[in-house]
């Protein structure tokens, strides 16, 4: 299924002043002409793609060093009407959410809860095929187990109601238990869902309170909310709609929701993989302080980015041009000619995509919210990055 899955292909595609705070983290002549120009790559990319991808909304967030911030927005809050879009406004950040849970883990692991070592095993045993494999192997996706949002079974009940509260372990009931672990580099929210379920067991707390009060509040930013079911309905008020235009053949089950607002149903088919919700504004910021911030230790951080290769499941020091993508604990790097090797994720839902990218030479974040799912072939949020830093280049902002 592409909703979460769909994620790192979709990265391959990298290959190939509108609010209040805005205003107030930017400042100066040359920042309004940069603001002026992302604004009118936002409008052209609107004219190009809102059809074939079937958006209304593209919304930008820059992070410059020296705390500087550049929002800009465009399009409407609906397909074909609505109110304008300004930066203020939410959108689902889908696979984004990984990196909040695998923070979590290494967090809980600085308290003696657990350790990321420890197996499946040792905290839930009832999943006896799996029992050899560590958190930090369904962190980094190398166990092969199969997602369940591939699952025919799960996509047909999605459908047939999209109102439904999940339990985490009704998600991983979806996948077959006797599927047989493997070396292998499988993308996996059923590895994200395991490990939000030990969390829980390892604390005696829900995944809800531990992200919220472990991992949100202490960065200190704002506009970053989880909630494990239906939003409520002042946030759900600031997210713009998001549709569902992906019928590829691995999607057949979700063939209902074609076309529909995905905005006002539950997001506890996503937890831990990918519920989160937040303006680009605060992707951008999030981003910044898990590259270079105290939520991590140099330590753990240095864990976090210690990378697999998609290619083979075995360890990567760097992306290169014949292996160009890794996976490190819930964060990605790629490799492209001109940019050379820089964190990213693309993470999506049923009706939105969130992209950050993260150029640590350049010390610049992009972060990108756009309101659909399309078809693969479809999305070109990749291409809309490259227009990005091209316009950065253009004032001396990405060196």
């Amino acid at each position: 299924m592409t909703t979460l899955y769909r994620v790192m292909a979709l990265s391959a595609a990298l290959s190939l002043l509108c609010s209040g705070y805005a205003a107030a983290a930017t400042s100066g002549d040359s920042t309004a002409k940069v603001a002026a120009q992302l604004k009118a790559d936002l409008q052209d990319y609107l004219k190009t793609r809102s059809k074939p991808e079937h958006i209304s909304a593209v919304s930008v967030s820059v992070s410059l060093p020296n705390r500087r911030f550049i929002d800009v927005a465009a399009g409407t809050t609906a397909y074909g009407g609505g109110e304008p879009v300004t930066p203020s406004n939410l959108f689902q950040i889908g696979s984004n959410t990984k990196a909040f849970t695998a923070v979590l883990a290494m967090k809980l692991e600085a308290q003696h809860k657990l350790a990321v070592n420890d197996t499946l095993g040792k905290w839930l045993p009832q999943y006896a095929a799996w029992k050899a494999a560590t958190i930090h192997k369904l962190l980094d996706m190398t166990t092969g187990i199969p997602t369940y949002d591939n699952e025919q079974t799960f996509q047909k009940a999605l459908s047939l109601d999209p109102y439904h509260d999940y339990s985490a372990r009704q998600l991983v009931s979806y996948v077959p238990s006797s599927s047989p672990l493997k070396h292998e580099w499988l993308y996996s929210n059923t590895g994200y869902i395991l490990t939000q379920m030990i969390e829980e067991k390892a604390t005696g707390r829900s995944y809800t309170d531990l992200v919220r009060d472990e991992v949100i509040a202490p960065t200190g930013i704002a506009d970053i909310y989880y909630y494990p079911n239906i939003y409520p309905e002042e946030l759900r008020s600031r997210t713009v709609a998001g549709y569902f235009d992906n019928d590829e053949a691995d999607n057949a089950g979700l063939a209902p929701m074609l076309g529909k607002n995905q905005r006002d149903y539950s997001l506890s088919w996503a937890q831990a993989a990918g519920a989160i919700v937040a303006t680009p504004h605060a992707m951008a910021a999030w981003a910044r302080e898990l590259y270079q911030g105290s939520v991590l230790t140099p330590a753990e951080r240095t864990r976090m980015e210690t990378l697999v290769s998609l290619k083979t499941a075995d360890p990567m020091t760097e992306p290169t041009p014949s292996d160009s993508r890794g996976f490190g604990l819930g964060v990605a790097k790629m490799y492209m000619p001109g940019l050379g090797s820089f964190w990213f994720y693309e993470g999506m839902t049923l009706g939105y995509r969130m992209v950050h990218a993260y150029f640590p030479k350049e010390n610049v974040v992009i972060a990108i919210g756009l309101n659909s799912q399309p078809r693969g072939d479809q999305n070109r949020s990749g291409p809309l990055v490259k227009t990005i830093v091209t316009t950065l280049k253009a004032d001396g902002l990405f060196h």
